[in-house]
């Protein structure tokens, strides 16, 4: 199992040909699988699902991407976890078959265990995807998923709110909805680092996902 971390903004063109590469490496059984944390420059992607009128205002790039999901922003204070697991091989250790929805189920319970390190509780909504934390009387989004599988390898992943501006959110309606807003550890008070976060989600990584492969 690979872990990797590359400091300052990544170009999305540049990730995405990294991923790729990667899973086809992975489907040949000629690499590791890997979790990759990077930081992205301001830029809006566009899902599988993505309509065109949730694209309020194109502030920033977009990026047609074959992930699930709709219209989603990454930038800078924003903690982009790409994982790319061999969901074959990993079931057959197991001694079951692979399970997509177990594997999103899995991707959010991580998210929610590592914010409940830094003392918040976050929560899941039937026909919301996404990790959601109660501000008040409302709920906003904290953290969203997107991924894509081919032949059971995984790729894209998880984006975790830590200290991102969420103003750049403006230009899009973010997944879809409407009811609701963002938010990140820093705007509910929780000042912690990039690296912090860093060091939580690899610990509570491993309890989900560690299998000796």
């Amino acid at each position: 199992m690979d872990w990797q971390t590359t400091p300052g903004l990544t170009p999305y063109e540049t990730a995405i040909n990294m991923m790729r590469q990667r899973v086809e490496l992975l489907q040949q059984d000629q690499a590791e699988e890997l979790v990759w944390l990077v930081e992205h420059p301001p830029l809006y992607t566009a899902g599988s699902s993505a309509k065109t009128n949730d694209l309020i205002e194109a502030r920033f790039p977009v990026h047609q991407t074959g992930r699930g999901g709709q219209y989603t922003y990454h930038g800078p204070g924003q903690r982009i976890a790409y994982v790319m697991l061999d969901l074959q091989k990993r079931a057959e250790a197991e001694g079951k078959k692979p399970d997509l929805r177990a594997f999103v189920q899995s991707l959010e319970q991580w998210l929610i265990d590592t914010l409940a390190v830094f003392g918040v509780t976050g929560e899941i909504r039937e026909g919301r995807v996404g990790v959601w934390v109660k501000v008040g009387a409302t709920e906003k989004k904290i953290a969203a998923l997107g991924i894509r599988v081919q032949r059971w390898v995984t790729w894209h992943g998880i984006a975790l709110n830590v200290h991102p501006d969420l103003s750049h959110y403006s230009g899009i309606v973010p997944c879809g909805i409407r009811e609701f807003g963002v938010t990140s550890l820093h705007d509910l008070g929780v000042k912690v680092s990039m690296e912090e976060v860093d060091r939580v989600l690899r610990e509570q990584f491993t309890r989900h996902f560690l299998i000796d492969l």
